[in-house]
């Protein structure tokens, strides 16, 4: 199939296809929705403190139940809702990464649990973790020979 476009044909489809955000608006909204979200880890945090946790372990215990709720918003398909009106409100906490985790999973279910799920699960996020692995070596032979 061959498309053959002019200039004015090219320039008329990038205009439409790139139309920029109402700044004004998408900003405070992923201020509002991210500082929501930070404001339930703190709530959790809190009330995990306030069952006995010690600061470690409710730290510990409040990564792990947002990352959990995270999960199950994306896989029941609320967290795509709630990312269109939030915007990078929901991806700088930590269900950000939880949600590139399970996104394409959820994806690629269909084709089994092996070949979809299992294959694609890191799709996203392998990236972020080898370069964060490679970049801790990295770091820790720069430690080792140089600043020890």
């Amino acid at each position: 199939m061959d498309i053959n476009l002019s200039k004015s044909q090219y320039s008329q489809m990038y205009k439409e296809a790139s139309k920029g955000t109402k700044w004004w608006i998408t900003i405070p909204k992923a201020f509002v929705f991210g500082g929501l979200i930070c404001m339930l880890g703190e709530s959790l945090l809190n009330m995990y403190s306030g069952f006995g946790l010690s600061e470690k372990n409710a730290g510990m215990a409040t990564s792990i139940s947002l990352i959990f709720l995270s999960a199950l918003f994306t896989a029941l398909g609320y967290y795509d809702r709630i990312a269109k009106h939030a915007g990078a409100g929901t991806l700088v906490p930590i269900t950000g990464f939880a949600n590139s985790v399970v996104a394409p999973a959820m994806e690629f279910k269909t084709e089994g649990f092996v070949l979809g799920l299992g294959a694609k699960i890191f799709i996203i996020c392998g990236p972020v973790i080898l370069y964060g692995i490679l970049a801790s070596v990295v770091y820790g032979i720069v430690y080792f020979f140089f600043l020890k």
